[in-house]
């Protein structure tokens, strides 16, 4: 099995998640990856200006010349091709005719455009083709709840639901979280766009700030960044940090006693379950995320006392959690941290496993 592509796992863990579980499920894995160094945000912007486009095309080439290089004497029977891997699939393709083809389809680059606020018009129905070539392509799709599986299985030769999971690192930094102390140290680590939700997140933690003792560490970027901050305003138990490096972000996550998810009440956001929620569960935080079809599920199908669910868009319902935690340290202490078990790449994988043996 040979996992190939311009995917990024920095970027996006989960193809980590992924090859880490097919390996610890007896699979033998060959990587062939040459990233691309084009972040999803950086892509929105190439497609809101196609000329950037040009640029992006003499990268591909270069990657896929190296992946070609680098790939020699290679024959495996499955290729995965990593996320966002809507032009690598038609390379992998061509290289690899004959192995069975997996495409990890966490979402599309049309659905990615609109939640960016990209223009929606000829642009995004260009965008959608895209999504659908690629589709087509492969032999298996990968989506990661049911939800996002019923938007590609009539453009798909097959799909199976994967769900996101947390790569070995954010086990092992939970496995080693301090048990909490001190006032209720909370965090948000995400893009700052309408699928966060990352407005009513903002006031949620300003809400909740008037009455309880509790400090925030925001960490990311993105196009709702400043209305955020102008939400919070001065506040000396408001921190923020654009970036984390990747290799220290378990850690640092695990040092918190919440972590935040999303609560965005665009369909997307009523979709998925993101990576953070997952990796915040992993890290043996509290992850309070919104309660939407998946992640009702994932809470009650594995009876997670570790993930508590608030209403999409209600900042006062964020608040009153928050408040309700940082007024009950003996709460705190007593909800079970068994969300690792649920979420690791062993867990999630298994059925992928038995699929492709």
């Amino acid at each position: 099995m040979c996992f190939f592509g311009t995917y990024d796992e920095d970027l996006h863990p989960r193809i980590r998640v992924v090859r880490e579980g097919l390996g610890l499920h007896g699979h033998d894995i060959r990587v062939v990856n040459r990233p691309l160094g084009v972040s999803t945000a950086q892509k929105v912007q190439i497609a809101s200006f196609p000329p950037l486009g040009v640029l992006l095309v003499v990268r591909l080439l270069v990657r896929w010349v190296q992946l070609l290089i680098a790939s020699r004497g290679v024959s495996p029977a499955v290729v995965v091709v990593g996320y966002m891997g809507h032009f690598d699939i038609h390379f992998a393709r061509l290289r690899f005719p004959r192995s069975y083809l997996v495409l990890d389809h966490l979402t599309g680059l049309g659905e990615t455009a609109r939640d960016r606020n990209v223009d929606t018009g000829v642009r995004g129905r260009v965008l959608d083709a895209l999504d659908g070539w690629a589709l087509r392509r492969a032999d298996l799709v990968l989506c990661d709840t049911d939800e996002q599986a019923t938007q590609v299985i009539d453009r798909s030769a097959a799909v199976e639901v994967v769900p996101v999971g947390a790569p070995l690192s954010w086990l092992e930094a939970g496995a080693d979280a301090p048990a909490p102390t001190g006032p209720l140290k909370v965090v948000f680590v995400g893009l700052f766009t309408p699928l966060q939700g990352a407005s009513v997140i903002a006031q949620g933690v300003v809400e909740a700030l008037r009455t309880a003792e509790l400090e925030c560490t925001f960490v990311g970027t993105g196009q709702d960044l400043d209305a955020a901050k102008t939400i919070v305003g001065s506040n000396p138990n408001v921190t923020w940090n654009e970036w984390i490096p990747a290799a220290e972000l378990p850690g640092f996550v695990a040092s918190f006693d919440v972590s935040l998810g999303i609560v965005g009440t665009s369909p997307k956001a009523r979709r998925v379950v993101p990576n953070k929620v997952y990796q915040g569960l992993a890290a043996g935080t509290v992850v309070i995320t919104s309660d939407t079809p998946p992640q009702r599920r994932l809470k009650k199908r594995h009876s997670l006392d570790q993930l508590m669910l608030v209403p999409p868009g209600d900042p006062s319902a964020l608040a009153s959690t928050l408040q309700r935690l940082a007024d009950s340290p003996e709460e705190l202490r007593s909800i079970r941290r068994d969300g690792a078990d649920a979420v690791g790449p062993t867990a999630v994988t298994g059925q992928l496993s038995a699929r492709l043996s």
